[in-house]
C-alpha cells in the first residue's frame, strides 16, 4: 500500500538521506529549509519523487490538511549594534526555515502517527 502523507514525512525525517527536513524542538516540530527542500525533494525526477508535486505550496497545504500549524520562532535581540546586525543576518537566513507542529506527530511517540488524519 502507498504511504499516506504523514507516513512519508516521518520516513523522510528518520532518514539520513535528506538535509532539507529534520526534527526540531526535541522531536516535537518539523523543520524545513524551504529552498533546499524545493531543490532536494521537489526537484527530483518523476521516478524518484517522494510527493506527487513539485511545489512547496502543495506540501504546506498537505501539512495544514493533516493538522500541522506553522510555528513562529522568536529571537531575543541584542542591544549592541554589531551583535544586532549579526543576529539580523542569522535571522534572515533562518527565515528560509519553516517550522510546523502537530501534537500527534512527535518523534518520541511514534504510535501517535496513526491518529494523524486528514481533515
Amino acid at each position: 500500500l502507498p504511504l499516506c502523507f504523514p507516513e512519508k514525512l516521518w520516513k523522510m525525517l528518520e532518514s539520513d538521506q535528506f538535509r532539507s527536513i529534520w526534527w526540531s524542538e526535541g522531536g516535537k516540530c518539523v523543520a524545513i529549509n524551504k529552498d533546499l527542500f524545493e531543490e532536494e525533494v521537489l526537484g527530483r525526477g518523476v521516478c524518484q519523487r517522494v510527493f506527487n508535486t513539485q511545489h512547496i505550496k502543495s506540501v504546506i497545504r498537505q501539512l495544514n490538511l493533516y493538522g500541522f500549524t506553522k510555528v513562529q520562532r522568536d529571537f531575543q535581540r541584542s542591544a549592541s549594534l554589531p551583535e544586532f546586525l549579526s543576529e539580523e543576518a542569522a535571522a534572515s537566513a533562518h527565515s528560509q526555515i519553516l517550522y510546523y507542529y502537530n501534537p500527534s506527530f512527535n518523534r518520541a511517540h511514534p504510535w501517535l502517527l496513526g491518529t494523524c488524519k486528514r481533515r
